[in-house]
């Protein structure tokens, strides 16, 4: 925990560590997560047609990948991004296993996919690495399911395994990025991952968030 507690301060000065923190805060980070969200999708929208288009002339079916994901306060929301293999491969292991491959379980591992499963291609690999896949979650920030820097989703069957320290994970809105998404050397356990989510939410400002999301695109470059 305390090595946790440096990287926290590390990344957002003491000075500053209160900037815009406390009553002030979730509006103004509503707001933010507004503007960014609807610029980003303005300036991202040809891009993200040429995406749509190379998913559908690859495979037939939607662009888009639905799924069920835990939101504020235990409400569940539809979370969207871009398909890829790896969306099949999970939809399909959750369909014949809803309680296997969850990170609750280990080490940040997975339940190993059927053998009928499609193959990643680069497309697929390129779209992940780069994050790119991600971008409809900016949808989901402008219909206030979800935030620009807040803690992963969780999946629907992961939260009814959640205690009741874990579920203060669901008194904010998740996020696209987060605290462990920049600042995580390794795949890590569940536990871990969990336990920087909490730590972000004790310590939340405008200004970590706004760090976090500058650090974002480096951790992507950084294969992280």
């Amino acid at each position: 925990m305390r090595q946790l507690s440096t990287t926290i301060h590390a990344i957002t000065p003491p000075s500053r560590s209160s900037f815009f923190q406390g009553p002030r805060y979730a509006p103004l980070k509503r707001v933010v997560d507004v503007l960014l969200a609807a610029g980003l999708l303005l300036i991202c929208a040809p891009l993200m047609l040429l995406i749509a288009a190379a998913i559908k002339l690859r495979s037939p079916g939607p662009a888009f990948f639905r799924q069920r994901r835990v939101g504020r306060g235990g409400v569940p929301f539809t979370m969207l991004k871009f398909r890829s293999t790896r969306c099949v491969r999970a939809a399909t292991q959750h369909a014949h296993a809803p309680h296997q491959g969850s990170e609750l379980a280990g080490a940040g591992t997975h339940a190993r996919a059927p053998a009928h499963a499609p193959r990643a291609t680069r497309f697929d690999k390129l779209l992940r690495a780069s994050g790119l896949d991600r971008l409809p979650r900016l949808i989901n920030v402008l219909r206030g399911e979800m935030s620009l820097v807040g803690p992963r989703p969780a999946l629907l069957h992961e939260s009814e395994l959640f205690d009741a320290h874990l579920r203060h994970r669901m008194s904010v809105l998740p996020g696209i990025t987060g605290l462990w998404q920049v600042t995580a050397r390794h795949k890590m356990p569940f536990a871990e991952m969990a336990r920087i989510d909490l730590s972000y939410i004790e310590t939340m400002n405008l200004w970590l968030d706004l760090t976090i999301m500058l650090r974002t695109p480096w951790a992507l470059l950084g294969g992280k």
